[in-house]
């Protein structure tokens, strides 16, 4: 009786689920077929749009579009001219804001966590808000606010006059910090191992030269406005730990320093990783600062690959140019994603 029922079970198991599993697709449908209009379909759009030569006229699908293979992408990234040499300015200029606004802002935000997550501390939730304040409000309005500080009457000039530096054409220097301060020192040409050779259309000299100080302006406030919102994703990591660990820690004889070392960063750890990950992710598309502050300027020394897109493509309707730039973007960005978590999984 009992191998009876339990077959009857049996029976009526893979039918339910397939309810279950049909009522399930069911309430999906809706969401994939927004996703598969508004998603899917434009990115098969922009990556035909990139292998084509569309105009910009009509429609991308029209008989008087051609097929050209690779052509745009190898004028990127293979044949010398200016597309060639504005798109490795482009990402000479956002590969140094990555390498220093990702660290500084993580390193920021894990320090604001920590210090708002000590139970000493008074009116904690005011402290709170105020680093947060920054990742609410408008970039458009940051942005304003920073360049006007910048600006030949703003507040860093008058500053800067103090130390005797007169006037904005610091600002506009089209040189990289390391030039100049190597420039301080008396060298003003390349060494020969570095004016020669050649990536992207740059030289080796030009690869190293840092960022301008127009990008460094926008570095500093790349980590203003993003800390705030890091920091509550380690406050949420550090709240998880429980407080019997950090008191089973003390009573081993630990110090501070060795119990955030030892226990809480590596507890913290997928946090850690979620927000490399996003900072990654959203410095490599800084777009709407540069657009609203330079737009590439002084000297294509802030031109990044997102505004390099926008501009190839709405700007000199250059539309398969532009979705290339687009892309070879997500390739760069999917390819250290993985090498970054890859190389947390080692260490871990």
């Amino acid at each position: 009786m009992a191998l009876v029922t339990v077959r009857r079970h049996r029976d009526r198991g893979p039918g339910i689920r397939g309810r279950e599993a049909a009522a399930g697709w069911l309430f999906l449908t809706p969401a994939i077929v927004i996703l598969g209009l508004f998603l899917v379909l434009p990115v098969l759009m922009a990556a035909w749009v990139s292998v084509s030569d569309w105009t910009g006229r009509g429609s991308p699908f029209a008989a008087g579009v051609h097929f050209v293979g690779a052509d745009n992408y190898g004028d990127l990234l293979a044949t010398p001219g200016l597309a060639q040499r504005d798109f490795g300015t482009a990402i000479r200029n956002n590969a140094y804001y990555v390498l220093l606004v990702v660290p500084i802002q993580t390193v920021v935000a894990l320090f604001l966590a920590v210090m708002v997550n000590q139970r000493l501390l008074k009116a904690r939730g005011f402290f709170r808000t105020a680093y947060y304040f920054p990742s609410v409000t408008s970039s458009v309005a940051i942005t304003v606010v920073f360049l006007f500080l910048f600006s030949s009457t703003g507040a860093v000039n008058d500053v800067m006059s103090y130390l005797g530096v007169h006037g904005p054409s610091w600002f506009a220097d089209p040189r990289g910090v390391v030039h100049l301060l190597l420039g301080g020192l008396g060298v003003h040409q390349p060494p020969a191992a570095l004016a020669g050779g050649s990536l992207l259309g740059l030289s080796w000299w030009q690869w190293i030269s840092g960022p301008s100080v127009a990008m460094c302006v926008f570095i500093l406030m790349g980590v203003f406005t993003t800390s705030g919102t890091f920091m509550l994703l380690f406050l949420s990591a550090l709240q998880n730990i429980g407080a019997e660990i950090d008191e089973a820690a003390t009573l081993d004889g630990t110090s501070g320093w060795q119990r955030f070392r030892f226990v809480t960063l590596p507890m913290i750890r997928p946090t850690m990783f979620t927000v490399l990950t996003l900072g990654l992710i959203g410095t490599w598309q800084i777009f709407d600062q540069i657009y609203t502050g330079t737009q590439g300027g002084p000297a294509k020394t802030t031109l990044t690959p997102a505004y390099l897109s926008y501009s190839a493509s709405f700007q000199n309707q250059e539309w398969g140019h532009g979705a290339a730039i687009a892309f070879v973007l997500f390739a760069i960005i999917v390819i250290l994603t993985i090498f970054q978590r890859l190389l947390l999984r080692g260490r871990a």
